[in-house]
């Protein structure tokens, strides 16, 4: 606050990500001050500036290399001569260090985090950078950089809208500046008006063949008109959360609320497409980019401030020549654009441009947005399918083209499968306290954990609610390796460090690790005729179930361990990113004689649920324990050292109220994740996973019941429609459904 006025300071933060050996380049006006943060310790920066700043603890480093900023720069002119180049923090660096530094004149910088490729039995991976810019300047209404040469390069001014043409192929990129500003989109066959005739984005008909009420990236997320001709689709999604394709604003809204005469974007829109033969409308349907609207499990619409922060945006792909109108929405009296309406940036590409596809995936709320990445083996499994879905910011594969998910689940039921498992989260463990961190963090006994030996273990809340499941791997004394699905995991561990005064750093390697699972009764023959281990390790016929071992797959590095998610006979093979085609290839080759079919997402669901195996946001959550969530094993009652939530899961243990059972349903109607399970009127529960059973020959079920109602044998109704109109017969089964002993997975030579 000003101190003498009382008025707000325009104060502005941007905000910066270099990700692992990734250079990011940012500008400085005049008085710009900057922090750089190294968030997971031990991770020294290179920092190259174009103009002048005044440091605080560091200096200039002579004869740094100045081609990691060259690259980074090419296309702008820079005086390379003139740039200073400054090292960073260091490799025994604590969590959250930090440097800062001021620009004394306009500046440009590039800063990168300093490392190399990791081995997937070593602990070094090059980790994230953050930059905080603080300007005292207000909001310069400054585009991000163009993702490639624009054809258009349009500002639309705030509570204005613009309409321009786009040739079939090419991509349009609308951009919030400012963030928390709505803009809707309009398109329409612009070969249709030169006729006389007008055909633009239809909700309706989208609503239908897509199937979803909201917009989202992907190979099929189409627009199309009311000839069921598809006009635009989304390539990249910087937010994630959008309308439901509703009206765009309109008189008769700000009328209702009390603003007659209140520009609105109907208005702007219909005097914009003018030139172009559009009737005007009262209202037009729009896609309503950036708008945060809510639909309530009543159906009822409620909205709130926009999630879009500045420089996000939604890049479109033209699928005919248009007509389009992009608008910056005109409300100013509710929540929608942040009660203050700011500007819209649109840019057009031609289409021989390449643009990957992508959503953003954010670790924590305020974390930098990533889009969503390619694994290290999607070179091999792109060439076999076209059907991929966006899991935890990266591309799966769901199935093959060649096989299909009943295919690809009988090959690991049977023979051998691979599958592509790389957007697991790892994170290196390390330091003298590396162990006691881990003790605090999950429920298993690290004390008890050899070297090279893996288990399967809960990280939960101090409220007994699970935040992820996961492995750990002992890589040595002060070494581990966990690896889960949740991202927030990361930050949970350093958390707990810095509150215990532990030293142990928590480094994500993610990026560095891609892992197939090589999963089936004949995996071990296929894999054993690849992998060479260093005498002292055992080898992959000698490595025992929750093991892992270090060698070579056909000169690859690799880690192995006899680990799944199938229920049957199985093992992970984990290698850099770069070496994962080789890896992909020399597998496929070997098991060929075996039957080897590549398996994807589907039949792995089918896969788990018979093999009783947890899933997160389905068998558990943060409001669930892991007696509930049906991994109670995993809560060792001889651990005394205390961990995070140890005292509210003895007393879950002691008085559980939940149960996680299995169900057999009399029928073949389609059961799925959320159905109610009745007992008479009253609810007892929800079905928390559910699949028809190629082996049994049944629809199985897990579900989550009230203790009362959980004896096996009982009988229980899954309702549908409205949980009563329509009732499902069901008995209440242990689990795992199939192999309950796990006498596969654990099959000895």
């Amino acid at each position: 606050m000003d101190a003498q006025s009382g008025a707000t300071s325009p104060l502005r933060i941007d905000r910066f990500t270099a990700w692992g050996s990734t250079p990011v380049v940012f500008d400085l006006a005049v008085g710009d001050r900057v922090k750089v943060v190294d968030p997971e310790g031990r991770q020294p920066g290179l920092l190259w500036v174009l103009g002048d700043i005044e440091v605080q603890g560091f200096a200039p480093a002579p004869n740094l290399d100045q081609r990691p900023a060259a690259e980074a720069l090419a296309g702008r002119t820079a005086d390379l001569p003139r740039m200073a180049g400054y090292r960073l923090f260091g490799d025994q660096g604590e969590p959250g260090a930090s440097v800062t530094f001021e620009a004394v004149s306009e500046a440009t910088c590039v800063l990168m985090p300093d490392g190399g490729q990791m081995a997937p039995d070593e602990q070094t991976p090059p980790t994230e950078l953050t930059v905080e810019i603080e300007s005292a300047g207000p909001a310069r209404g400054v585009a991000p950089a163009p993702l490639a040469v624009p054809k258009l390069d349009l500002r639309v001014k705030a509570a204005t809208a613009s309409a321009y043409r786009v040739k079939a192929g090419d991509y349009i990129q609308i951009i919030d500046v400012d963030g928390r500003q709505c803009s809707d989109f309009l398109a329409f066959d612009a070969a249709a008006l030169e006729k006389g005739e007008e055909f633009g984005l239809d909700p309706t008909v989208t609503r239908t063949l897509m199937a979803t009420a909201n917009p989202g990236p992907g190979l099929h997320s189409k627009y199309f008109d009311a000839r069921l001709k598809p006009l635009v689709e989304i390539v990249r999604d910087t937010v994630g959360r959008h309308d439901a394709f509703l009206l765009a604003c309109n008189s008769k809204y700000y009328e209702d609320m009390g603003y007659p005469g209140h520009d609105n974007c109907t208005d702007n829109f219909n005097r914009a497409l003018k030139p172009y033969g559009v009737k005007p409308k009262a209202g037009w349907p729009a896609i309503n980019f950036f708008y945060n609207t809510t639909v309530g499990a009543d159906d009822s619409i409620t909205m709130d401030e926009p999630w879009s922060r500045p420089g996000d945006y939604v890049l479109l792909r033209a699928l005919a020549d248009l007509v389009c109108a992009s608008s910056s929405c005109t409300d100013d009296i509710d929540p929608a654009n942040g009660w203050s309406p700011t500007d819209i940036h649109v840019r057009v590409y031609d289409a021989s441009e390449n643009f990957s596809r992508g959503i953003a995936h954010r670790m924590t709320p305020d974390a930098a947005p990533r889009l969503t990445r390619e694994t290290g083996f999607h070179p091999r499994t792109s060439a076999l399918t076209r059907k991929f879905s966006e899991y935890r910011g990266f591309w799966l594969a769901d199935c093959y083209s060649d096989n299909g998910p009943i295919e690809e689940y009988w090959a690991c039921r049977e023979r051998v499968a691979i599958m592509d498992l790389s957007p697991l989260r790892k994170f290196e463990v390390i330091g003298p306290d590396a162990e006691a961190l881990m003790q605090l963090a999950v429920t298993r006994n690290m004390k008890k954990l050899a070297i090279n030996q893996v288990v399967y273990t809960a990280m939960c809340y101090e409220h007994g609610g699970m935040i992820d499941d996961g492995t750990v791997f002992r890589i040595g004394q002060n070494n581990f390796r966990w690896i889960c699905g949740e991202d927030y995991c990361g930050v949970h561990l350093r958390e707990l460090a810095a509150r215990h005064g532990l030293k142990a750093w928590v480094k994500t390697s993610t990026d560095q690790l891609s892992n197939v699972g090589v999963q089936g009764p004949r995996s071990r023959e296929v894999l054993e005729t690849l992998v060479v281990t260093p005498p002292a390790e055992p080898t992959v016929r000698e490595l025992k179930w929750f093991r892992f071992t270090v060698g070579r797959l056909n000169g690859v590095p690799v880690v192995v361990s006899r680990t799944g998610y199938t229920g049957e006979l199985g093992y992970e093979v984990f290698c850099h990113p770069d070496r994962a085609p080789e890896l992909w290839d020399a597998i496929m080759e070997a098991g060929k004689p075996h039957g080897i079919r590549p398996l994807g997402l589907q039949a792995l669901d089918m896969l788990r649920i018979e093999a009783g195996l947890a899933f997160a946001g389905y068998e558990f959550c943060d409001q669930t324990d892991p007696f509930e969530a049906g991994i109670g094993f995993a809560v060792p009652k001889e651990k005394t050292d205390s961990f995070v939530g140890s005292e509210a899961l003895a007393r879950r243990r002691e008085h559980p109220s939940r149960k996680l059972v299995g169900l057999e349903i009399a029928s073949n109607e389609a059961i799925g994740h959320g159905d109610c399970v009745h007992v008479g009127r009253a609810q007892i529960g929800v079905v928390t996973s559910a699949t028809r059973s190629p082996v049994l020959g049944k629809t199985i079920a897990l579900a989550r019941l009230d203790v009362a109602y959980a004896e096996l044998g009982g009988q229980v109704e899954i309702g549908k429609l409205d949980g009563q109109q329509k009732r499902i017969p069901a008995t209440v089964v242990a689990f795992p459904h199939y192999d309950p002993t796990k006498s596969r997975v654990r099959a000895e030579v």
